[in-house]
């Protein structure tokens, strides 16, 4: 099953219908169902999106350089 990285809107308390117990302020990791994409979508959790490292966008963009 995929998963998604969620975390709770500023200010906002969201349960884990299973566990009972609050999304983690800072985010989790949670099966991509119906319930947690429905609290994406009414605005309750917001997605969290990985940034590339550092050392990837300067891998790359040395890459590129040497391919030139």
């Amino acid at each position: 099953m995929r998963e998604i990285l969620i975390k709770p809107k500023q200010g906002l308390l969201v349960r884990d219908p299973i566990t009972r117990s609050p999304l983690n302020k800072v985010g989790e990791t949670k099966p991509r169902n119906t319930y947690w994409l429905r609290r994406i979508q009414d605005g309750s959790c917001e997605l969290i999106t990985k940034q590339p490292t550092a050392t990837a966008t300067k891998v790359k963009a040395e890459t590129k350089k040497d391919n030139v």
